[in-house]
């Protein structure tokens, strides 16, 4: 089995139960919303150079989740789009939970797989290579 590194440090794709997942590595920025931001637009052209549908995982731990960044991730997720297979996040408190459900379901077009949020990274990632 072959991996490289994805731009946030992630080995692409990791190997986690007999899956494929690919790890978005959004957590312990804190108020680095400049480079949350780079990080997030290396991550799109990665990911956009790949064929396949991807099962991925968000993790938002030590990130302060602000309107501004919930509008970029969100929009950041719609150009992703057409590359998601299943898409969960972890690290999200209850309120940027809600905020992002929100602005998620009103994605246009909308997303067209299953999102969902989970406070347990194992659980999340289960969830992602699980079938059904």
């Amino acid at each position: 089995m072959y991996s490289i590194k994805s731009p946030g440090g992630s080995l692409f794709p990791y190997y986690y139960k007999g899956g494929e997942i690919h790890c978005l590595k959004y957590g312990s920025f804190f108020q680095d919303e400049a480079g949350l931001f780079r990080l997030m637009l290396e991550e799109e052209q990665f990911i956009g150079q790949r064929s396949q549908e991807l099962r991925i995982w968000v993790d938002f731990y030590e990130t302060r989740l602000t309107d501004d960044v919930i509008a970029a991730f969100v929009d950041h997720i719609g150009r992703l789009n057409a590359h998601i297979y299943k898409l969960t996040l972890v690290g999200c408190s209850f309120g940027s939970k809600l905020k992002l459900k929100k602005r998620l379901n009103r994605l246009d077009p909308p997303l067209k797989r299953p999102v969902s949020f989970f406070s347990d990274p194992e659980v999340a990632k289960t969830w992602l290579v699980r079938e059904g």
